[in-house]
């Protein structure tokens, strides 16, 4: 079962989530990092895909405290409004938003944070900040603008290296700052995991994919 709720931050902000439950005793908790497109499908899809793994799986409309409810395709109008909405976000505030995620499915064992593009960044800063098990970073554009602050948590990052908004320097610059992280690099662009959009890379996303699946057997459960 997959249906939104409703949580609160602690600064009293009240947002939605799309959460998913496993159909037996879950392993663990995934929260889920949105892409500049909000909660769209694809995002509420990859969620119940992490549930139906036994894990209590859990994705923050992170948009909400600019626009409720947004959801977004992927025509270039759409990417510029999805940067237009996250550029509008203070990055404390996002983190809240995570952590009242992470208070909500704690119960269910070890955590972990998963995040696409945008999103991506957002797991690697939650393995920095927040009291989650491990972090799991696809193609986080934005990392290398935030490694004045180091993770504490495992990470597992994965960068296409077609993709020309995370240059090979980036990637040099991040495992400067985390050598611990675990990295893979695959022949594929930006966005190689969502089978939503063009360059979507059907086997470099089975593999990473396997990848995440066997990190958080390691990390969370």
């Amino acid at each position: 079962m997959a249906d939104y709720t409703r949580l609160m931050a602690r600064d009293g902000h009240e947002f939605n989530a799309w959460l998913a439950a496993p159909k037996g005793a879950p392993r663990g908790a995934v929260i889920i990092l949105q892409e500049i497109f909000g909660v769209n499908a694809h995002i509420r899809a990859v969620t119940e895909s992490y549930a139906a793994e036994g894990y209590l799986a859990i994705a923050p409309c992170l948009f909400d405290r600019v626009r409720r409810d947004l959801e977004l395709g992927y025509s270039a109008d759409e990417v510029e409004e999805g940067r237009g909405t996250m550029k509008q976000l203070a990055q404390d505030t996002v983190l809240l938003d995570i952590g009242a995620s992470l208070n909500v499915v704690k119960h269910a064992g070890r955590v972990a944070a998963i995040g696409y593009c945008w999103g991506g960044t957002q797991a690697y800063l939650a393995a920095c900040t927040l009291p989650v098990a491990a972090a799991v970073a696809y193609y986080g554009t934005s990392i290398a603008m935030h490694l004045d602050k180091h993770p504490v948590h495992p990470v597992l990052y994965h960068f296409g290296e077609r993709d020309k908004s995370i240059p090979p320097e980036a990637i040099e610059k991040i495992r400067a700052a985390d050598p611990q992280g675990i990295y893979h690099l695959y022949p594929a662009d930006h966005g190689f995991s969502c089978d939503h959009r063009a360059m979507y890379d059907a086997e470099c996303a089975a593999l990473a994919r396997a990848r995440t699946l066997q990190f958080l057997a390691d990390h969370v459960g």
